[in-house]
C-alpha cells in the first residue's frame, strides 16, 4: 500500500457520504483509554515504546526506547473551504479535510458554513504517545479511535476540547491532526522522535468521509 499525500487539490477526491462522528465533550472520564487531559506541558512526559523484537530474542534492556521525543508548533488553519495543518515537529504539511463535498470546495474563499471537518485520513505512532497543548485559549477538536488495525468508521469519536487544558494520547491511538473551531489555531506538539505512522485512507477503504462536528451544540450527552 502505498503511503497517503498529504497536501493535494481538493477536488483530486471524490464525492462521497458522510459518516457523522459523535462529538464528545473532552473530560478526564471521557478520555480513558484514549490519553489523559494535561494541565502543564512543561514537565509532562509523553509515553516511548520500545522497539519491538525481531524474533525470540528479546531487545536488550534499556536500549530500542532511547530516541526520546520531538516537539515544535502545530498549527491549524482553514482556507477557504479547506483545513490544513503544518507540524514543526516533524516537518509535516497535511490537508486535513473539508467543510463541504471536495469537488466543490474552494480555497480562494469560503462557500461553506466550518459547522464540519469531512476527514479524509486518519493514522496512528506505534513507537510513542502525543501531546497537543493550546497556546491559543480556544476551543479545538481532536477525532480518535482506540487502538487495532480493524478501524471502522463507527469506532471513531471526536473530543470537544475548551482550550483551557491539552490533550495527551496513548501510543497506538487513531488520530488525525488538531481542528481548530475559529479560523486559525497553534498547538504545542510533543511526540516519539521515530515517528513510525500507520496510515489509513477512510474515504478510499469505507467509502464514506468522517464528519466531525466543529459546533458546540452537536456535543452529545
Amino acid at each position: 500500500m502505498n503511503a497517503p499525500e498529504y497536501i493535494f487539490e481538493a477536488s483530486t477526491k471524490p464525492s462521497l457520504p458522510w459518516h457523522e462522528v459523535p462529538l464528545i465533550r473532552a473530560t478526564e472520564e471521557s478520555v480513558k483509554g484514549y490519553g489523559c487531559l494535561v494541565d502543564d506541558p512543561e514537565n509532562f512526559e509523553i509515553e516511548i515504546v520500545q522497539w519491538p523484537a525481531q524474533g525470540w530474542r528479546p531487545i536488550d534492556q534499556g536500549t530500542g526506547d532511547e530516541a526520546g521525543w520531538v516537539e515544535g508548533i502545530f498549527r491549524g488553519h482553514w482556507r477557504g473551504d479547506v483545513l490544513y495543518g503544518e507540524n514543526e515537529a516533524v516537518n509535516g504539511n497535511y490537508v486535513l479535510g473539508w467543510s463541504t463535498d471536495p469537488q466543490k470546495a474552494q480555497v480562494e474563499t469560503q462557500t461553506a458554513p466550518r459547522d464540519q471537518v469531512l476527514l479524509w485520513h486518519m493514522n496512528y505512532h506505534p513507537d510513542g504517545g502525543q501531546l497537543f497543548y493550546p497556546l491559543d485559549n480556544k476551543p479545538f477538536i481532536i477525532p480518535a479511535a482506540l487502538p487495532g488495525d480493524d478501524l471502522k468508521p463507527e469506532k471513531v469519536v471526536a473530543f470537544w476540547c475548551d482550550g483551557s487544558k491539552g490533550l495527551y494520547i496513548h501510543p497506538n491511538i487513531w488520530h488525525e491532526g488538531i481542528f481548530p473551531v475559529e479560523d486559525s489555531q497553534r498547538f504545542l506538539d510533543r511526540q516519539g522522535k521515530v515517528h513510525a505512522r500507520v496510515s489509513c485512507d477512510v474515504g478510499q477503504e469505507f467509502g464514506v468521509y468522517l464528519s466531525c462536528p466543529l459546533r458546540a451544540d452537536k456535543i452529545q450527552g
